[in-house]
């Protein structure tokens, strides 16, 4: 999750650090900043959350290993199947700093709508194991989690794609790659909808924002996670959530990815809710938008990749 991950960054210095290493222009300096960056910008805390007090019994652990991976490397995950068979799923993807262990209170909270729930901890998170991540591997882990999710649920039109935090703009690169491919094939998108919660357009424009600073950050970071550049080309249903009083990410970042996405869309402001708590305080309302988002109408075709952006900017 993005919690604490702006007050914890160390952005407010960060873009200064960034342009004194293009200053000095050394390759070894650069890829030292490229490896503190990414530090800063996943923040992982090692071990359980304090507030995780054991797995359900029903959720079911298991491990990913695909060919694509180097030694030592894998995936763990948990598959928390509803009790109604054949229930609508979610895969579910979370932001930085903890691990699946500190999502558990929001999948509980999905899993009670009526929905199986399928998350992953990308690798150097939690109990997967690789080095640490960068934009690049964290969108190869929501592609793998993806494919073990259509065996999961086989049926596109009971899936959702789920992102918290960073983990919307991991959710928004997945749905999008997964849009352009089926606006190529002239196919609707191989899943009912995308549920983007607390996130921003991009990496650069909340360093920005948190910075305070008129410095190019945009060119200085090497993480770049541009939804605001990817949400038109998703062409499935939307659902952007955000807290009003999120003290982390602005609710106005949420705002500019919904204007800039196409229709079927719905924007789902919570007064009085922070970066975490925008479901459990949303209540009815949260539901009501899900279910809404679960019987819009699928687009029988496409017409191909969108090649302009309403609202970006």
């Amino acid at each position: 999750m993005l919690s604490r991950f702006m007050s914890r960054l160390g952005l407010r210095w960060f873009p200064l650090v960034c342009m004194a290493a293009l200053v000095i222009g050394l390759p070894v300096g650069c890829a030292v900043l490229e490896h503190k960056e990414r530090e800063l910008v996943f923040r992982i805390e090692p071990g359980t959350a304090s507030w995780y007090s054991g797995l359900p019994a029903d959720v079911q652990e298991f491990d990913l290993k695909p060919a694509s991976f180097k030694s030592g490397q894998t995936l763990h995950g948990w598959w928390w199947p509803a009790q109604q068979k054949d229930a609508p799923a979610i895969l579910y993807l979370h932001g930085v700093r903890w691990n699946l262990t500190g999502q558990l209170f929001r999948i509980e909270q999905l899993r009670a709508l009526g929905f199986s729930v399928l998350a992953i901890d990308y690798r150097g998170f939690g109990q997967s194991q690789g080095d640490l991540p960068s934009e690049t591997t964290v969108y190869e882990d929501a592609r793998i989690a993806w494919e073990r999710f259509q065996v999961l649920q086989p049926d596109p039109a009971k899936r959702l794609i789920y992102g918290h935090s960073l983990g919307g703009a991991v959710a928004i690169d997945l749905a999008a790659e997964l849009g352009k491919k089926a606006a190529a094939d002239h196919v609707p998108a191989p899943v009912r909808g995308l549920v983007i919660e607390s996130t921003f357009t991009s990496l650069a424009d909340v360093a920005t924002a948190v910075a305070n600073t008129s410095l190019p950050v945009r060119w200085l970071l090497s993480q770049k996670f541009d939804s605001i550049d990817k949400i038109a080309d998703i062409h499935m249903p939307l659902l952007v959530v955000h807290g009003l009083d999120d003290r982390y990410v602005p609710p106005r970042f949420s705002e500019q990815l919904f204007e800039a996405a196409q229709e079927p869309k719905r924007l789902l402001l919570v007064p009085g809710a922070s970066h975490n708590n925008s479901m459990s305080l949303a209540g009815r309302t949260y539901r009501q938008a899900l279910d809404s988002l679960m019987q819009s109408k699928m687009p029988a075709q496409v017409a191909g990749p969108s090649t302009t952006r309403p609202g970006n900017s």
